[in-house]
């Protein structure tokens, strides 16, 4: 049986191929729309902390909310340990893609400023900062010092004894950095963590500390805590009447902070789509009242990512200032 080959005119061939290419120029669109898509998946948000924090619970506060915006679930993905060196570690192998946040604090900045984190400032891109909790100078309901002049005058007199939750902590950076303004001697008592601080504090073993306001705020109303000076820039309106540091010379702001970064090297356009999204979820009457129940002004917590970018970058450089006069710096 003989086949017999037609071959195909050069009308009909031009024709095929003129099919075959509108088909994978057609296609391209499609292939990169699907490629660009973003969020592609469920975002992953590092937290440091343990389960039950409030590293988590300020999470779950706007993770609905923001989940509804992207379209998408948020993943709490707990990474402890190393004082925040586990979860740069595990960031560092994330695609620089979006897909992955972390939540900071400023115990992440004090680890980069010691040199033991695998992660530089540089390298971490804000997204948007949630808490802004500042820090209240506080000393026990019964102590002899009143106000913030007869503080500096005793701390002038001999150093008095500071509580700090650990040594190179939150705590002990904000004295140190409050008493160099001020020109007073200081001598700090680590006691493992904030709650023992306190209650040292209330026992008598010490004679001030920094509190948040969000903890302070209850034992200062009940008398139990007395309120010396404000560690921020405007006074606190739960705090009538107590003066900023920075109106008595000693220009220092010192707050816990909780806020998201990226990193660095995330498409800027995917950095807007996550901000949008946070901001939104923030400023829902749920995350805000979230805020003034921990005594805190939803105004002057929630920030985008140009402040919160600027700021954390601010507070890293005052961070390694601070540790290398202490002697804590990177070896």
């Amino acid at each position: 049986m003989t086949v017999l080959k037609t071959p195909m005119g050069r009308s009909a061939l031009y024709a095929a191929r003129a099919t075959l290419a509108a088909g994978v120029i057609a296609g391209l669109p499609l292939a990169a729309s699907a490629q660009d898509k973003f969020p592609s998946g469920p975002i992953e948000l590092i937290s440091h902390a343990a389960p039950g924090g409030g590293t988590e619970q300020t999470m779950r506060m706007w993770m609905d909310e923001a989940a509804k915006e992207l379209g998408v679930d948020l993943v709490v993905v707990f990474k402890q340990g190393g004082a925040a060196r586990t979860a740069h570690e595990y960031l560092k192998t994330r695609p620089a893609d979006g897909q992955t946040m972390m939540g900071t604090t400023e115990t992440h900045l004090y680890t980069i400023a010691q040199g033991k984190s695998p992660v530089k400032i540089e390298e971490l891109k804000g997204v948007a900062r949630a808490m802004q909790d500042p820090s209240v100078i506080v000393v026990r309901g019964d102590s002899p010092i009143e106000d913030y002049d007869q503080l500096v005058e005793a701390s002038k007199s001999g150093a008095l004894n500071w509580g700090v939750a650990q040594v190179g902590g939150t705590e002990h950076i904000g004295i140190a950095r409050w008493a160099e303004k001020a020109g007073v001697q200081y001598r700090v008592v680590p006691f493992g963590s904030g709650g023992e601080m306190i209650t040292g504090l209330r026992s008598g073993a010490i004679d001030a500390t920094l509190a948040n306001i969000s903890e302070a705020k209850g034992p200062i109303e009940d008398g139990d805590l007395k309120a010396i000076a404000v560690l921020a820039d405007e006074p606190l309106d739960d705090l009538p009447g107590i003066p900023t540091a920075a109106s008595k010379g000693a220009d220092v702001s010192v707050n816990t902070t909780r806020g998201y970064v990226v990193l660095a090297d995330t498409p800027p356009e995917r950095v807007k789509i996550l901000e949008e999204a946070l901001l939104k979820a923030m400023r829902t009457e749920r995350f805000q009242t979230y805020l003034k129940n921990a005594g805190l002004d939803p105004d002057d917590s929630v920030a985008g990512s140009e402040e919160w970018d600027a700021q954390l970058k601010e507070d890293y450089a005052n961070a390694k200032d601070a540790m290398e006069r202490l002697g804590l710096g990177a070896k």
